[in-house]
């Protein structure tokens, strides 16, 4: 894989330097990018850069004003238009590869590291499906398998489900084998 060089024209306000390093801005280069990636990475690539907080006084509605028929802008008035899609950031592979999981099975997208108070506290959960009152962990054996994570888990789910949440524990492992997890949250998602 090598670099691909392409040259146009870019309009003043859609460039920036930083570093002393000639680029485009953020929302140029989420239009760029909506033009060649696959929705979901758009959709990753503008959370974070909604995350850490990187604005600019020309925005995506304004690019897409100013290019209606390019390439790339139908998938982001797409993910503008839908509040849906944009169900939060991922922060490690398996959330990413869960997120993946759920729209190739067509489950409605979840709310992802979604805080949720239970027993007094706030918890901070994987997924959370509110309406069904469903909370999905996605559990790694190197973080969930120490002795503290494992109690605290426990107690987690004690207080999640004396108010009322239904708590499902996914590993990878079950995830990737496709061992009836797909067929199995659509039940509870219709309960």
């Amino acid at each position: 894989m090598g670099i691909e060089v392409h040259r146009m024209s870019v309009p003043a306000d859609e460039r920036t330097v930083v570093d002393g390093i000639p680029v485009t801005t953020v929302p140029r280069t989420i239009l760029d990018l909506a033009a060649v990636a696959t929705m979901r990475e758009v959709e990753r690539a503008f959370n974070e850069a909604e995350v850490q907080q990187l604005t600019d006084r020309l925005s995506i509605p304004d690019l897409l004003d100013r290019y209606p028929g390019r390439r790339g802008t139908a998938v982001l008035r797409g993910m503008l238009g839908d509040g849906a899609a944009l169900c939060g950031v991922t922060r490690n592979d398996f959330e990413e590869r869960f997120v993946s999981f759920v729209d190739a099975n067509r489950l409605p997208r979840p709310r992802l590291n979604a805080d949720l108070a239970a027993g007094g506290r706030f918890f901070n959960v994987d997924c959370l499906w509110e309406e069904a009152k469903l909370v999905v962990e996605l559990d790694g054996r190197q973080v969930h398998g120490t002795r503290r994570a494992f109690e605290a888990d426990r107690e987690r789910d004690r207080l999640l489900q004396a108010d009322g949440w239904r708590v499902v524990r996914i590993t990878w492992r079950q995830l990737d084998a496709e061992t009836g997890v797909a067929a199995d949250l659509k039940r509870l998602l219709e309960r």
